[in-house]
């Protein structure tokens, strides 16, 4: 564990040359210009990277990237270098603590194998240790607010939960659940009911109180893959569920019944819904230096030209991927899915439509928006203050979408820089995108006297 202390007597080097562009919605028709999702952008320098391994402080003020065996920690809004540790071997795993003073480094490779938990005091130096835990998706988990933290366990062949109080360790509630497998648990964002859910290979998923009683189980079918992606929303009145089938079920906080099924098909005929899709800009044609035969594009994902987006007609056909049925782990299913920090959207992922990104009006609980890319989506985050997304295929550009449209940003700069990753700034107003070895920071620009288009977000129908 590394203390985090600002000495800028270590300020090695500074870099304040940034590459500034402004952004141009491409394609983007009648959609209503309340507010560009990217109204204006400046790019930071290339730093070096390792593992993907960069995350931001949670007050915003630092942020840590590894290379190799060595952390950084920069000041966020200059990127100039505070502090510089040296670790024994790589590292392949960082972690902020919650106050933004110390910064955990995970070497695996310098690990012993512990069939336990170890709890680590940082004010009083104790230790604590918890038996059992289990192995498995997402097994354990701690309240928003630090109090409680709920744990998975495996006993006499049986599936457990334990809950702990965090100011002493205490055992809390103990409790056996009516799983084959528990794959993962997860509490809601105010820290009253945890949700478990059962291995693909049944669906099940079951609701707890804080003190262990069974809220509510539900089951959409059987004998058939079932449950791969879970996602709470920020207010903790709806529970996402996303499963193999291709749909995702919305419960509701109140008697966690079903609310909405939201399908995923291969062709998109509401007329409500608007379709984007990515188009590469063709290049101004010189007359005098053509070429026969043309040249080959680079090996990749895509070579590196830039694109904007184009209203598809309706009904509109999406490109899908069929699925290996005979390999494990099959490409197909909602494999990612997240609520807007308003809760007025939810955007979801297909594993067997991978070039998509489907926004769901959450108010209404239909589909709103359909972003198809040239390539495969890798991530997509949602800025923590606004319903702006973020989204990377690999590619050399960063995607926005905010109510008011959406833009395809090229990332300036020499080489082939490949966004593999990203995460936001807590306060929304830059975008650390990362690459196999390099990171670079995207600071946005709001324009002045606009605020939120979400009163207009109706228009685009």
């Amino acid at each position: 564990m590394l203390r985090v202390i600002p000495d800028f007597r270590l300020a090695a080097v500074r870099f304040p040359l940034f590459h500034h562009f402004r952004s141009r919605r491409g394609g983007c028709g009648g959609a209503p210009r309340a507010r560009d999702p990217a109204a204006a952008m400046n790019f930071s320098e290339v730093f070096k990277l390792s593992n993907l391994l960069c995350k931001f402080s949670p007050d915003g003020k630092y942020l840590a990237s590894c290379v190799q065996y060595r952390l950084v920690v920069r000041d966020a809004s200059t990127l100039q270098i505070l502090q510089l540790y040296t670790c024994l071997d790589q590292i392949q795993h960082i972690e902020w603590s919650a106050d933004s003073l110390f910064i955990l480094c995970a070497l695996y490779r310098r690990g012993l194998v512990q069939l336990r938990i170890t709890v680590w005091s940082l004010c009083t130096k104790s230790v604590s240790y918890i038996k059992y835990p289990k192995a498995c998706q997402q097994g354990i988990t701690f309240t928003r607010d630090g109090r409680y933290l709920a744990l998975a366990e495996r006993r006499d062949c049986r599936d457990h939960v334990s809950i702990f109080v965090c100011s002493d360790w205490q055992l809390l509630r103990h409790f056996e659940t009516d799983t084959q497998d528990l794959a993962g648990i997860e509490w809601a964002p105010n820290g009253c009911v945890l949700a478990a859910w059962d291995t693909c290979l049944e669906y099940k998923i079951l609701l707890y109180s804080l003190d262990g009683r069974l809220l509510s189980t539900y089951c959409a079918y059987e004998w058939s893959l079932g449950i791969k992606s879970v996602a709470w929303s920020p207010s903790s009145q709806f529970l996402a569920v996303g499963s193999y089938d291709g749909k995702v079920r919305v419960l509701n906080h109140v008697t966690w019944k079903l609310l909405a099924e939201l399908g995923h098909p291969a062709a998109v005929s509401s007329p409500s819904t608007v379709v984007y899709r990515e188009a590469e800009k063709s290049p101004p044609l010189a007359l005098g230096r053509l070429a026969f035969p043309p040249p080959r594009a680079p090996a990749g994902p895509r070579a590196t030209t830039e694109s904007k987006y184009e209203i598809a007609t309706v009904p509109a056909s999406l490109r899908t991927l069929k699925p290996t049925a005979d390999r494990a782990n099959p490409r197909m299913g909602i494999g990612a899915l997240a609520f807007s920090p308003d809760n007025y959207f939810l955007a979801t992922r297909s594993d067997s439509i991978p070039s998509a990104v489907w926004i769901w009006d959450v108010r209404k609980l239909r589909l709103f928006v359909v972003l198809e890319q040239l390539s495969a989506v890798r991530s997509f985050r949602w800025d923590p203050r606004q319903p702006r997304l973020a989204i990377c295929t690999g590619g050399s550009q960063v995607y926005l979408w905010s109510p008011a449209g959406c833009v395809s940003v090229q990332v300036p700069g020499e080489g082939d820089f490949q966004v593999l990753s990203l995460c936001w700034h807590p306060s929304g107003d830059s975008l650390a995108l990362l690459s196999k070895d390099h990171f670079c920071l995207c600071f946005l620009e709001a324009e002045e006297g606009v605020g939120t288009a979400l009163g207009q977000q109706d228009d685009h129908t």
